[in-house]
């Protein structure tokens, strides 16, 4: 009965109504969180901005001004949706990484409101949250999100990772060096040990 009373009030109540099935707050966070280890402010110089990483063109498709990484959180969540009902997940690359599956909202062309970006709830959540260990170790050749999460939290420290979530050269020097400068047996595999001092340790000089 929806669809036929948005169908009788035409295209501009179409444009502007709120959906219903979003992708829910969870998914949105580990979306943050293999982005850009749902750090708003991050800016790693790789044309790629704020806790959803958007490039410049992405942003100005959904009426973001300015720099992404420069809005406040709610701003990028709302944007975030925006994107996601314009596109579905088909811009994060993380997405595809992390299995999120675009549901009925996605693609819908439907203008959400800033009151339907609410729940997302990134945009109260200013202090950096630290991941949980994922539980595997890695080593060189593997790709995960969990690699670009550490990835991305190695550029907090002195590093230029773009992200990749793919453990090769680059990230196996970081590795060690991080291993070193903390005590840490210098195996260049990301165990827990290195994980947590990637978050709590001390910086490779």
């Amino acid at each position: 009965m929806l669809l036929l009373a948005v169908a009788a009030l035409g295209v501009q109540v179409a444009l502007t109504a709120p959906a219903g099935a979003d992708p829910s707050s969870a998914h949105w966070a580990k979306l943050r969180m293999c982005e850009s280890t749902n750090r708003y402010q991050v800016n790693t110089g790789n044309g790629y901005y704020g806790a959803y990483q958007f490039n410049l063109p992405t942003w100005r498709s959904v009426g973001g001004t300015g720099y992404p990484h420069q809005a406040s959180p709610s701003e990028q969540d709302f944007r975030a949706l925006y994107l996601y009902r314009m596109r579905g997940w088909q811009p994060w690359e993380c997405a595809g990484m992390l299995g999120l599956r675009n549901d009925s909202d996605a693609r819908s062309k439907v203008v959400p409101r800033y009151a339907d970006a609410n729940y997302i709830g990134g945009g109260k959540q200013t202090k950096q949250t630290t991941p949980v260990w994922p539980g595997l170790v890695y080593d060189y050749g593997d790709c995960a999100p969990e690699l670009r999460t550490f990835q991305l939290r190695m550029n907090a420290l002195g590093y230029d990772f773009e992200g990749t979530g793919c453990y090769y050269d680059r990230t196996r020097r970081a590795v060690v060096e991080l291993q070193r400068a903390n005590g840490i047996k210098d195996s260049g595999k990301l165990g827990p040990k290195t994980w947590k001092a990637a978050w709590h340790g001390k910086a490779p000089r």
